[in-house]
């Protein structure tokens, strides 16, 4: 299905048909534009960038890559193709049809769910907003741009569900995206996450790949939904997902290599006098933000996510591989609890326990990476190893966040934690270190001192290509 870029709002969806929507986007579309020129990336207005833009929704032929400029990317509506076929996977109404309207005792539910998820898209755009000042390189400058035009159109996403199918709240919930800023003391984004700053490079690959990854688990959850439109919505979504997370991964194996290197020509791992980040502060920095990212999936046992599983509008991860019932009535499934001053495993019901379960398959797939990075630094002989610290560590959803541990989950006093947490966190002398390093680099095929050059291409575009023009 190729798309059509000569109108006003690019889109597979047929908004032409209907003449209450095509309105109610295109009074919304300079909304989103103001918000882009005054939130979005600083300084950025008269580039010219390297970006990969949809021509189609069809797996193999989706991107399309060339120069733009900045004011002038084409954000639109894109969803997979339909498929008449679709059954409802899980919950009290498996088996039926999927839904192509929302029926009215789910409407609040979903509600809840699309704005969530939507206020989170511009939010990482605001946090990123100054990044491009510091960029290490114009391939990773690049990258963010890429990064920060897919949230604004995974924003528009968002909101042509609002505006399609939830009437006068819907219009109203979109005009509230823009309203809320990140960090903003009077009007924050609704997750906290979204309110941290990202004020370097190193916390934007971190943040790439830990609170992406959330997006990964909570978009491939919605893409299950017995409500077809957010299903094929998410689902496209993903595809450019995972162009995030990459960033991330590569990103932060290309500055432990680095720091490797620097560690190997001058005989210390105390690399900080040459240039370098040292492994112990991104270890920091790795605790920080996926204990962060980890809070995202809100309580261990929630009936919210009890009800949005039952009722068949929010399902579990890879949903039709899971070998059971589909139903949950009678299964169960083992958390983590603290009982005492130990942490011990507990059978709960699974129905209760799908934010959990959610939660394990997101650590799973979080320590993947980590031992890419590992591999990294064993292959240049040193000892030390990253570890992705306890789940309840430095919470403040959940259980969990009435107590502190250490990273291995051990459970300690308060005083001890204050004594010791600068030894687990980034404490300011890191982070004023960390920021000391970010001096901007913008020669095609030159790099900052502190991270590595990237082994892969941007269709096939080698490093010391021109990934950004400045006019």
């Amino acid at each position: 299905m190729i798309l059509n870029y000569n109108e006003k709002i690019p889109n597979n969806v047929d908004i032409n048909d209907d003449r209450r929507l095509k309105r109610a986007l295109e009074r919304w579309q300079p909304e989103f534009l103001n918000w882009w020129n005054e939130l979005g990336p600083d300084n950025s207005k008269d580039l010219e960038v390297y970006l990969r833009t949809a021509i189609s929704v069809d797996k193999d032929g989706w991107a399309h890559f060339d120069y733009v400029k900045m004011p002038e990317y084409r954000w639109g509506i894109f969803l997979t193709p339909s498929d008449s076929e679709r059954r409802i996977g899980f919950g009290i109404h498996k088996g039926d049809p999927v839904w192509q309207e929302i029926p009215g005792e789910y409407r609040s539910d979903l509600r809840r769910l699309i704005v969530t998820q939507g206020d989170t898209e511009p939010a990482s755009v605001e946090q990123q907003r100054q990044l491009g000042k510091t960029c290490p390189s114009l391939y990773d400058l690049r990258n963010l741009f890429q990064i920060n035009v897919e949230e604004g159109r995974h924003l528009w996403a968002m909101v042509y569900l609002l505006q399609a199918y939830f009437g006068r709240d819907g219009r109203e919930d979109a005009e509230a995206m823009l309203e809320r800023h990140s960090g903003d003391p009077d009007k924050p984004r609704i997750l906290e996450a979204f309110n941290e700053e990202t004020s370097d490079w190193l916390s934007f690959f971190m943040f790439t790949y830990f609170t992406d990854r959330d997006g990964k688990f909570q978009l491939a959850s919605l893409a299950e939904s017995a409500f077809d439109p957010l299903s094929r919505t998410c689902r496209f979504m993903l595809t450019e997902e995972a162009h995030h997370m990459f960033v991330g991964e590569t990103g932060i194996g290309r500055i432990v290599r680095r720091s490797c290197e620097l560690m190997k020509e001058n005989n210390t791992e105390d690399i900080r006098e040459y240039g370098g980040i040292d492994l112990t502060t991104i270890q920091k920095y790795l605790n920080s933000h996926f204990s962060v990212s980890t809070d995202l999936f809100g309580q261990e046992l929630s009936t919210n996510a009890a009800n949005y599983y039952n009722s068949g509008i929010k399902g579990r991860f890879g949903e039709s591989k899971i070998e059971d019932d589909h139903l949950l009535h009678d299964s169960g499934y083992s958390i983590l609890e603290l009982l005492g001053d130990k942490i011990v495993t507990k059978e709960v019901p699974a129905i209760n326990a799908v934010n959990e379960r959610l939660r394990d398959e997101y650590i799973l797939d979080s320590n993947l990476g980590v031992r890419r990075w590992n591999k990294i630094i064993s292959d240049f002989g040193f000892d030390f190893r990253f570890m992705i610290p306890h789940r309840a560590f430095n919470r403040n959803i959940g259980q969990f966040s009435a107590y502190l541990t250490t990273p291995e989950g051990g459970i300690i006093s308060k005083s001890e934690w204050e004594n010791r947490k600068d030894d687990w966190l980034p404490n300011n002398n890191d982070k004023k270190f960390v920021q000391s390093l970010m001096q901007p680099v913008t020669e095609p095929g030159k790099i900052a001192n502190w991270i590595s050059p990237p082994s892969g291409k941007i269709n096939r575009q080698p490093f010391e290509f021109e990934y950004v023009r400045f006019n």
